[in-house]
């Protein structure tokens, strides 16, 4: 049996390492928004694609890599296969404090296809929220886009919740691409405080 030890990726040797984030999805929530007389309406409904849209590395200008530069203290583990005397990354988490408001954000997660659904995500998933204790944070918080319904639905098997959303964080044409930035966040404690 394989060995799926989670382990920490140091950064002097892992920094750099693409992410290959890919998917296809057949499903997205909409975003609808309007304002109205006393304040603003916002309805996000899943709807279903045409055809299946696949969101691969090789369209963004800045594909996912471990260790960026502005996720200045960040930290990251994950599953590493040595067979064949070289290091191929399986799964990992990348983990950066934000400092100002005592959140651990979760700047990547990733898990090869050959490995989902066996748990793992749950793993990486329960070693953040293990940090984010041993840290004293009072939440997590992640990024995921609106039309990765499957990623979405993982988040929220983990306990996470909807905390907003961003309309144009990638293009201008975000709504209109169905690829909505969603943010959601898991709180640890309860007061909210810092």
């Amino acid at each position: 049996m394989p060995d799926h030890r989670i382990i920490s990726l140091p950064k002097d040797e892992w920094k750099g390492t693409p992410i290959p984030l890919r998917y296809t999805t057949e499903e997205y929530y909409d975003l609808e928004s309007a304002v109205e007389d006393d304040g603003f309406r916002v309805e996000m409904v899943k709807k279903k694609f045409d055809t299946p849209v696949t969101h691969s590395p090789e369209e963004y200008d800045f594909p996912d890599s471990l260790y960026q530069d502005h996720w200045e203290k960040a930290e990251a583990f994950g599953i590493v296969d040595e067979g064949n005397g070289k290091k191929e990354l399986l799964a990992c988490i990348e983990l950066c404090p934000e400092e100002w408001s005592n959140r651990l954000m979760v700047t990547e997660l990733w898990v090869a296809d050959r490995l989902q659904r066996q748990g793992i995500g749950t793993r990486l998933m329960n070693l953040a929220k293990e940090q984010a204790k041993l840290q004293g944070r009072r939440a997590i918080i992640l990024e995921t886009q609106s039309c990765n319904v499957r990623a979405i639905a993982f988040y929220r098997s983990q306990g996470f919740t909807l905390i907003g959303f961003d309309s144009c964080c990638y293009t201008n044409a975000d709504v209109e691409r169905h690829e909505v930035r969603f943010d959601f966040g898991y709180f640890l404690h309860q007061n909210g405080g810092r």
